[in-house]
């Protein structure tokens, strides 16, 4: 099973940093548990509200949402459900771990209760 620290073995620095920083957001909002799996790390509350998958230049983040998100950060959204979807943003400097991504991963929090 993989660690947390396996996604970040073979790269950059800045991108742990950038991980540290959201787990540290999140953490504010509430009790999250970190849960590595081969390709992503889930953080889960009760059940998973978001994903982060580690990338060369930038970590993609996963969250979930009962509605859909109009923002030009979110690079990709998929309805799953009837009231459930997946939005995926990039994140690639400190400067994205603002407000904004704070109340999407507040919201994600809340459902998953």
């Amino acid at each position: 099973m993989p660690t947390v620290d396996d996604h970040f073995s073979d790269k950059r620095p800045e991108l742990r940093t950038l991980y540290d920083r959201l787990i540290a957001m999140t953490e504010k909002i509430g009790p999250v548990e970190q849960d590595p799996k081969k390709t992503s790390i889930h953080l889960n509350r009760k059940t998973a509200f978001a994903g982060i998958a580690v990338r060369k230049a930038h970590l993609v983040l996963t969250i979930k949402s009962d509605h859909p998100i109009n923002s030009p950060r979110i690079f990709k959204s998929e309805q799953t459900s009837a009231k459930r979807y997946h939005h995926e943003i990039k994140l690639a400097s400190l400067k994205n771990v603002d407000a904004e991504l704070r109340d999407w991963l507040e919201a994600a929090y809340d459902l998953s209760e």
